[in-house]
C-alpha cells in the first residue's frame, strides 16, 4: 500500500447545527449589541484588552502540552496567528511524504494542542497528538505538531525540530482583521480603529503580542533544531524555501520533489483548496470564512493609513529593544 494513502482513523467533528445555532444566537442577540455598546461607551478597547490577558493567563495555567516530550519525529511549525502557518504546515507536510501528503483537512493529520485551550467544542477540530501515528508509516518518520504558542510554553527537546515563520506586524494586523471577522464574529468585530489601539498595545484577541512572540522565537534561532524564515522571503523566493526547510529537515530533494512541493505550496494552488484549510462553517446563517485570503506581502495599506503604519514599525520595533532583541526589522518586514 502506497504509505501516502494511509490516513489516521481520526474522524474530525465540526460543529453541530445546533452549536452553530447557538453561536449565532449569542453572535446576534449577544456580542452585536455588546459591542456596540462598548464602542460608544469607549470601552471596547479595555474590554478586549482584558480578553486578551485572559486568554494568556488561561494559557500559561493549563498548558494543553502537558508533559509532553518530544521526538525526533516531531517538527513543529510555530507561529503568531496569521504568519503563513498552514503555509509552512503545507511545506513540511509534502516534504515529509514526498509531495504525496493526502488529507481532507489539514487538522486530519497535524494536530494543534493548542486547540484544547479554546471552547470544548472546538476540541475535535484537530486529531489529537496522541492519535496522530501517521508518521510511522511516511517515507521520513515525521510528523508536523501546529502552535501558535510562544517559545517558552512549548516543550522542548534536541531531537524534534522547530520552525518559526515571522511576518511583518501590519500584514499580520491586516490578515488577523479579516480572518476574525469573517470566520468567527461577523458584525460584532470590534472597529478596525479598536482593533488597531489592541494590537498597537500588544494586547490582541488572540492573547498573543507580535513583538514579544518574536522574541522568544528569534532568541533561539542558534539552536542547530531550530529555522526561522521570514514570510517576506517565502514570497520572494518559494523555492529556495523550500530548499532550506529540506535541508533543515536532512531530507535529500530531488528537482521532481522541489518542483512537486512549491506547485502543492503555491498561493494558488492552496487558494484553490482553502476548505483543506480554513475553520469551516461556525455560525448558522453564514458560509465559511476563507483561510487563504490573499496571502500578501506589503498590502497593509487595505485597512492601515501610512501614519498607522509608521506607528506600527515605530511601536514593535521599540518592543523588541525593550526586549533586548535584535532582530534585523528590515529583512523581515517593510518598514513603511
Amino acid at each position: 500500500m502506497d504509505p501516502a494513502s494511509r490516513r489516521p482513523t481520526f474522524v474530525r467533528r465540526k460543529p453541530s447545527f445546533a452549536v452553530q445555532c447557538v453561536i449565532a444566537g449569542w453572535v446576534y442577540g449577544v456580542a452585536t449589541p455588546g459591542v456596540w455598546l462598548l464602542q460608544r461607551a469607549g470601552l471596547a478597547e479595555r474590554f478586549f484588552g482584558a480578553f486578551g490577558e485572559m486568554t494568556k493567563r488561561r494559557i500559561a495555567e493549563n498548558n494543553p502540552f502537558g508533559g509532553y516530550t518530544p521526538g525526533a519525529q516531531d517538527v513543529f511549525v510555530m507561529t503568531l496567528p496569521k504568519c503563513g502557518t498552514n503555509w509552512m504546515m503545507q511545506i513540511v507536510h509534502q516534504l515529509i511524504w514526498h509531495g504525496k501528503g493526502e488529507y481532507d483537512h489539514i487538522h486530519d493529520v497535524v494536530p494543534w494542542p493548542d486547540i484544547l485551550a479554546m471552547p470544548r467544542f472546538m476540541h475535535a477540530y484537530a486529531i489529537p497528538l496522541e492519535q496522530a501515528d501517521h508518521w510511522r508509516s511516511s517515507p521520513e518518520g515525521k510528523r508536523v505538531i501546529k502552535t501558535h504558542f510562544s517559545w517558552e510554553l512549548l516543550p522542548y527537546s534536541e531531537k524534534a525540530r522547530y520552525i518559526a515563520v515571522i511576518r511583518d506586524p501590519k500584514d499580520v494586523f491586516v490578515s488577523s482583521y479579516f480572518f476574525i471577522k469573517d470566520g468567527i464574529y461577523g458584525p460584532a468585530m470590534p472597529s478596525v480603529e479598536t482593533w488597531y489601539k489592541l494590537f498597537l498595545s500588544g494586547r490582541s484577541l488572540m492573547g498573543a503580542s507580535w513583538p514579544e512572540q518574536t522574541a522568544s522565537y528569534w532568541a533561539q534561532r542558534n539552536r542547530p533544531n531550530v529555522l526561522i524564515l521570514s514570510f517576506k522571503s517565502m514570497k520572494r523566493d518559494l523555492a529556495r524555501s523550500v530548499s532550506k526547510v529540506a535541508d533543515f529537515l536532512s531530507i535529500r530533494l530531488t528537482d521532481e520533489l522541489l518542483k512537486r512541493v512549491v506547485e502543492l505550496s503555491s498561493f494558488e494552488y492552496m487558494k484553490s483548496v482553502d476548505h483543506k484549510f480554513n475553520m469551516g462553517k461556525l455560525v448558522a446563517g453564514r458560509q465559511a470564512g476563507a483561510m487563504i485570503r490573499k496571502g500578501t506581502q506589503g498590502g497593509s495599506a487595505e485597512l492601515l493609513s501610512p501614519s498607522q503604519q509608521k506607528e506600527i514599525d515605530a511601536a514593535c520595533k521599540d518592543a523588541l529593544t525593550r526586549l533586548g532583541c535584535d532582530l534585523p526589522y528590515e529583512e523581515f518586514c517593510d518598514p513603511a
